[in-house]
């Protein structure tokens, strides 16, 4: 069983039009739009001077065979 995200989930309302705007840069960027949020928010604080640590990549492909 993979381990458990370290992701905190939490609701977020946005206006319908902000979100339909949200859509379509996430799909020029071919992102889903909760990854465009994210990134937005990690420029938006890279602007402001607040370091954050980037996210530990996800691993692809299949899981090494154990022996």
């Amino acid at each position: 069983m993979p381990p458990p995200t370290a992701r905190k989930a939490f609701p977020l309302r946005l206006d319908p039009a902000l979100y339909a705007a949200l859509e379509r840069s996430a799909a020029g960027d071919l992102r889903s739009v909760n990854v465009q949020i994210e990134v937005l928010l990690r420029e938006a604080l890279a602007r402001r001077g607040t370091k954050v640590a980037l996210p530990e990549p996800v691993r692809r492909g299949r899981p090494p065979k154990e022996t």
